[in-house]
């Protein structure tokens, strides 16, 4: 398979092209050969003519791939690790001072979340934000599959869902990216649950960025921002509210309300990173908000 992008420089035409091929071809030709010695080799040889760098640490990509991205690093993202969870919203404390005598944090216990509860797999830092950003801005749509594996291994073992819906993209910010990324992670936890997904909240109107904003100011931005798809039914239903990272929570509660006051019975977030309020890092994704304009 051949992937031609082709850049535009004033009269000047800049074509790039990126090519990958499966291994199977050389499977056909050389059938005596031992699959996995024929494996290496075609990888050898492709590498050979089509040298190619991993985009995550930059080291030589020395297996053909989908996905530009080198072994280690798509196993380096590790699962967020605290002394101090809200028993609701899994948000990690440095200590136990801003939880009650049932564990939770201020926002739970006020009301303020929105959801019932939320799991994320890890920290938006280091490699795994590195991932999410090839592939919600860099277009890699097959790291999907390794990613959303991640994303369903934070989940309880023993908790049922009866439909995964995936954060909705204004209509525009879609067809700007050209795809949803929660879509895309919301079908692999699916096929991992044996549930459906339902497109059954959409985004009625596209809200600023969020970038800068206090935890009130976030919420005040989303408010109304998003509606109940008559078509789908989600009363009495445990519904399971996929998105891609979770930062104050406000994005996830304006949605999570609306699928409550629809007549959900439980609603879940689930997203494959969250920022990690203890630690400096809540700079960086607000200068990564800023810089992407997500």
């Amino acid at each position: 398979m051949v992937n031609g992008r082709q850049d535009w420089n004033c009269s000047k035409i800049r074509i790039r092209w990126r090519c990958i091929f499966p291994s199977r071809w050389l499977l056909a030709v050389l059938p005596n050969i031992d699959q996995f010695a024929a494996r290496r080799l075609s990888a050898a040889l492709f590498n050979l003519v089509f040298p190619d760098d991993c985009r995550v640490c930059g080291s030589p990509l020395r297996e053909i791939s989908r996905i530009p991205v080198c072994a280690l690093c798509l196993c380096a993202p590790t699962p967020l690790v605290a002394a101090y969870f809200c028993t609701d919203c899994n948000t990690p404390f440095l200590n136990a001072f801003p939880l009650d005598e049932n564990g939770r944090c201020g926002l739970c216990r006020r009301g303020l979340t929105g959801f019932d509860a939320a799991f994320s797999y890890g920290e938006y830092d280091g490699p795994l934000r590195k991932l999410i950003h090839l592939f919600k801005y860099g277009r890699l749509k097959p790291l999907a599959l390794p990613l959303g594996k991640l994303l369903a291994s934070a989940l309880p073992r023993d908790w049922r869902y009866d439909m995964v819906v995936p954060m909705p993209l204004h209509w525009r910010r879609g067809w700007e990216r050209g795809f949803n990324q929660s879509e895309l992670l919301a079908k692999v936890v699916a096929a991992r649950l044996g549930a459906p997904v339902m497109k059954a909240v959409s985004r009625k109107r596209r809200t600023p960025s969020q970038a800068g904003l206090t935890n009130a100011q976030r919420r005040t931005n989303v408010a109304g921002a998003f509606v109940c798809n008559k078509k789908f039914t989600v009363k009495d239903r445990h519904v399971l509210l996929v998105d891609d990272v979770l930062t104050t929570g406000a994005t996830a509660s304006a949605c999570a309300s609306v699928l409550k006051w629809a007549g959900a019975k439980r609603v879940t977030v689930l997203t494959l990173a969250r920022v990690d309020r203890r630690k400096s890092t809540v700079v960086s994704s607000i200068t990564d908000s800023l810089l992407t304009g997500a």
